[in-house]
Formats: structure tokens, sequence, C-alpha cells
């Protein structure tokens, strides 16, 4: 991803961050962070507003991610992908004990899109994916927002 074109998403402030949040946590390759950052450091908006829209963005993204999931069926992984069934229903019964809460790591790069798509395609309960996926969002950017923080001191 260019990173101009994640800066040039900051001209459009709070909306733009939202945006920015929503395709990062698609399957579509895009740094939220950037944006993020040059709308607390370099304009100045409130810190804590932008997490708020950052985090809301990211999240609905993800479940965007979860409801794709959703859609696919055990079919296609024993057709396309040549896993047998007895593999994919033992994989799906270890899932399940923690694939719920798994989702809370959806905000990490590259795993979290798969994350959010597994747990949508092995049916895993809506309102524990969207809470957990919801906490492990906010921690991603109130930690970001820490390291923006720091940085900023040492200069």
């Amino acid at each position: 991803m260019d990173i101009l074109l994640a800066i040039d998403w900051a001209q459009y402030g709070y909306f733009g961050l939202f945006v920015a949040a929503f395709l990062a946590a698609t399957i579509v390759p895009f740094s939220s962070e950037v944006v993020f950052t040059t709308l607390v450091v370099t304009m100045k908006l409130n810190p804590w507003v932008c997490v708020a829209w950052a985090t809301l963005g990211n999240w609905l993204g993800g479940l965007t991610c979860y409801w794709l999931g959703r859609l696919g069926k055990m079919e296609w992984i024993e057709r396309w992908l040549r896993i047998k069934k007895e593999k994919i229903e033992k994989f799906n019964a270890k899932f399940h004990k923690y694939g719920d809460w798994l989702a809370f790591f959806s905000f990490l790069p590259g795993v979290g899109d798969i994350i959010a798509v597994a747990a949508g395609f092995m049916r895993c309960r809506l309102w524990i994916v969207a809470v957990s996926m919801l906490l492990g969002k906010l921690a991603r950017y109130v930690v970001w927002l820490y390291v923006n923080g720091y940085i900023v001191q040492l200069f």
C-alpha cells in the first residue's frame, strides 16, 4: 500500500479514518495506522475520538469478514482444498472450544482477517465474536495511541 494514499485519507478527518480502519480490517491491504497517526500527531485531532472512529471502522470491517465466512460451505473446503470431512470436523471441534474468543486477536496483521473469516465459517456465536473482536480492536488503537505519544515525546 502506498503510504501517500493512506495520508491522503487523513484529509477527510474522522470519516477518512473510519474508512481506512474498515478497509484495513478486510482483505484489502490498507494501513489505518498511518491515517490515525497523521490525524493525531500532525492534524492534532482529538486522540480519543480517533480511537473511537478507528475502533468502530475496524470492528465493522472485521464483522464483514465474519459474515463473508458465514457464506462459506464445508463442501468448498473438501472440494477445492481437498481436505477430508473428518479433518474438518476435528478442526471444527477444536476451533469451537476457543474460536469465539479467538476473534479478540483479529486485530493482528496478516492472520486477523483469517481469524474473522474462520469464525464466521465455523459458525461461531456472533455475540461473543462481536464483543471479543470489539475489545481487540479497541486495545489495538489504544496501544497505538500510546505508541504515538511516546514517539512524539522522543522528538
